[in-house]
């Protein structure tokens, strides 16, 4: 292989289902004839580095990478060296893979990529963009010689590349319709995707309390079965300046007043799951002053992040309906606008073809009295933002308040310009929104 070569278009130049690249139009349901394969060569070549650290395995609709990140906080924090893998991006792809909160480096992301790109000569098929990312992940933290593995799952579970990957702990922190297209189109058949993390034996710590879906992730006969609300709940979750004040109760007990920096009410939800997952993976208890420091430390960017006052700016990455109501929740909650309209809101929003634009901003709380200013997300099965326009029109916001600026840098720009210093912005709809917005507002 040349010096001259080019890893990082190699890499883009794979199927990529996040972004549609190389799916052939109409595509709904990835069908694998023998699940996993070509992940199961592709880590057979790299001398299976998932058998050399334990993992913990994390699924579900939403909360996967807050989890991710609060259960690697709180790993950290106790001594452990960790690796965690999570998707997709916010702004800069290095993101995706971390040892102890810090991003791989581009010279140990290129010279895996490198070693990659050799191998893949030797495979039947061509393996995706994300199983490449996975092979990545998978390789640096047996380079670096992790304690432990925190790995999130692309997409369902059951057919997912992480699922090479044997979980001590699986997790699971809800379940709710969204990729429909690829995973089913009833909460009973996502989760039986999700379930397929699931390996016997092994600790589940089960967000998803409806009982006509529990019994789904115990077919697979897993050991220990922490259940939320019957093993580990949130007993107190109270806003505080610059987050959440919370008592959390787990099978070897409670915390009081734990201070978590993080907005919205659902974030005390996944802190729960984080704590009760570290215990089971640790088989003991968390000391008070690891479970203070590590829950201090936490940051999700673009999750209901503040990026500016004066106005007040607020990203977050809302993908599907069951988000965005836990983003309207939590903005009532903790930002809520007088009905004098002393207070303006400006919705910077944008959203992808899969997702119906009326329904996304009304569960979001879009309603007249609000600006709306329609972006199109960077990807390229981004909706028209006519239509998210159009949306909001329908649902009361006056056309007069609605704008269409199809960058979303500009977009951004725009709202804040045209709001007072005691207004708010709110930029969702998607993470190809929240990522530029955030690269613009922060850097």
């Amino acid at each position: 292989m040349s010096d001259s070569f080019d890893v990082r278009a190699w890499l883009d130049s794979h199927t990529n289902l996040e972004r549609m690249v190389g799916v052939p139009s109409g595509s709904t349901r990835r069908v694998e004839p023998e699940p996993l394969s070509r992940m199961e060569a592709l880590v057979e070549l790299l001398g299976s580095p998932q058998l050399q650290y334990p993992a913990i395995h994390i699924t579900g609709t939403n909360g996967k990478t807050s989890v991710a990140r609060m259960v690697t906080a709180l790993l950290v924090a106790d001594g452990l060296s960790v690796g965690t893998d999570t998707s997709p991006y916010l702004e800069r792809f290095n993101e995706r893979v971390s040892w102890n909160g810090e991003p791989i480096p581009d010279a140990d992301l290129d010279r895996i990529l490198g070693q990659l790109a050799a191998l893949e000569g030797l495979l039947d098929e061509q393996p995706s963009y994300f199983e490449l990312i996975h092979g990545v992940a998978l390789t640096w933290f047996a380079d670096v010689a992790v304690d432990v593995a925190v790995i999130e799952v692309g997409l369902g579970g059951l057919w997912d590349a992480t699922n090479v990957v044997h979980g001590q702990v699986a997790v699971v922190t809800n379940v709710a319709l969204d990729h429909v297209e690829y995973l089913g189109h009833t909460r009973a058949e996502i989760a039986t995707e999700k379930a397929g993390i699931v390996e016997p034996g092994a600790t589940l710590v089960l967000g998803e309390t409806d009982p006509d879906l529990v019994p789904i992730f115990l077919a697979p006969g897993p050991g220990e079965v922490l259940l939320r609300g019957r093993d580990f709940l949130v007993a107190s979750n109270r806003p505080a300046v610059g987050g959440r004040v919370l008592d959390l109760v787990t099978p070897r007990g409670t915390r009081h007043d734990v201070f978590l920096p993080l907005h919205g009410a659902h974030q005390g939800d996944n802190a729960a799951v984080a704590l009760a997952t570290t215990e089971a993976f640790l088989g003991r208890a968390l000391g008070d002053d690891v479970v203070t420091e590590g829950f201090a430390s936490v940051t999700t960017p673009g999750r209901l992040e503040i990026v500016g006052r004066e106005p007040l700016v607020v990203i977050d990455g809302t993908k599907n309906v069951a988000g965005a109501h836990a983003v309207q929740a939590a903005l009532d909650d903790e930002f809520p606008t007088p009905r004098d309209g002393d207070v303006t809101r400006t919705w910077v929003v944008g959203i992808l073809q899969q997702k119906d634009a009326r329904e996304m901003l009304d569960a979001l709380g879009v309603r007249a009295g609000d600006r709306v200013v329609a972006t199109r997300p960077e990807i390229t099965r981004a909706r028209e933002p006519r239509e998210v326009a159009d949306a909001a029109v329908a649902l009361g916001v006056a056309p007069d308040q609605v704008d269409v600026v199809d960058a979303v840098a500009d977009a951004v720009q725009h709202a804040i310009d045209t709001s007072g210093p005691r207004d708010q912005v709110v930029v969702a709809g998607s993470l190809y929104v929240a990522g530029p917005a955030r690269t613009a507002l922060v850097r």
